[in-house]
C-alpha cells in the first residue's frame, strides 16, 4: 500500500459514496487509475466491506452493548468473517488480555440484543463472551 491508496482510503473512510470521479479529482488521477486501486484493495483484503455510519440522534433508542469475545484455537478469520456479515455489529477490535476481540452491537431493543447474542454466541470458534449494556456516557 503506498501514499495514493492511503489518501483514497481516507476519502473513502469520510465518505464512502463518492463517485469514481470525485475520488479521481480529488487525488489528482484518472479515472481508470481509482477504479484499479480499489479493484485491487478489494480483492486483496485491504477493504472488506462498506457501511453507513447513522447520525446518533437519529436512532436515539437503539441499544448499544460491547461483547468481549474470546477464541478458540485459530479460529480468528472464520470468526471475524461472520462478525462482518452481522448487520448489528457496528465495530469489531482487536484486544490483548483475556478477550480477543471486543465488538460493538446495536440493537433495537432488549429482544433484538438477545437475538443477535445468541447468533454471534453460535459462531463456530468462539468459545465465551462477556456482554455489557451502555447506560450513558461521560465523554467521547
Amino acid at each position: 500500500m503506498d501514499t495514493l491508496d492511503r489518501q483514497l482510503l481516507g476519502l473513502l473512510r469520510t465518505n464512502a459514496r463518492l463517485s469514481i470521479a470525485a475520488l479521481a479529482h480529488h487525488l489528482k488521477v484518472s479515472r481508470g487509475t481509482v477504479t484499479n486501486r480499489i479493484n485491487k484493495l478489494e480483492s486483496s483484503g485491504v477493504i472488506v466491506g462498506y457501511s453507513v455510519k447513522l447520525r446518533p440522534d437519529t436512532t436515539p433508542n437503539l441499544i448499544v452493548a460491547w461483547m468481549s469475545i474470546l477464541i478458540e484455537g485459530n479460529d480468528s478469520r472464520t470468526v471475524l468473517a461472520k462478525l462482518l456479515g452481522e448487520p448489528w455489529v457496528t465495530a469489531i477490535h482487536s484486544t490483548n488480555g483475556r478477550w480477543d476481540l471486543l465488538v460493538e452491537l446495536q440493537a433495537e431493543n432488549l429482544t433484538g440484543l438477545s437475538g443477535i447474542l445468541e447468533r454471534i454466541r453460535l459462531i463456530k470458534g468462539i468459545s465465551n463472551t462477556e456482554t455489557s449494556i451502555h447506560l450513558s456516557s461521560y465523554k467521547s
